[in-house]
């Protein structure tokens, strides 16, 4: 009983759609502009602009994989069926 009630807690945490993930993208996003900017009070000057350069990018990266994976996930049943070629 315990181990059921947690599976559909975890089914909350699985994304499942593109919506979805652009939501969690559109999160990330503000949270990477918030540090930025604290990044852009602390370290006046080229270093701190860096910094928040790599914070808006690791957004784009994330939001990147995401998008791949969701599209992954929806691929046909004939693609799960093959194995990968290594």
């Amino acid at each position: 009983m315990f181990l059921a009630k947690c599976k559909k807690l975890g089914r909350l945490f699985v994304i499942k759609t593109r919506l979805e993930v652009f939501m969690v993208i559109y999160a990330l996003a503000l949270g990477a502009i918030e540090r930025g900017t604290t990044y852009l009070g602390q370290y006046p000057g080229i270093g701190g602009k860096l910094l928040f350069l790599a914070c808006t990018g690791s957004v784009f990266m994330a939001g990147a994989k995401m998008l791949d994976c969701v599209r992954h996930e929806k691929g046909s049943p004939q693609d799960k069926a093959m194995p990968a070629e290594t």
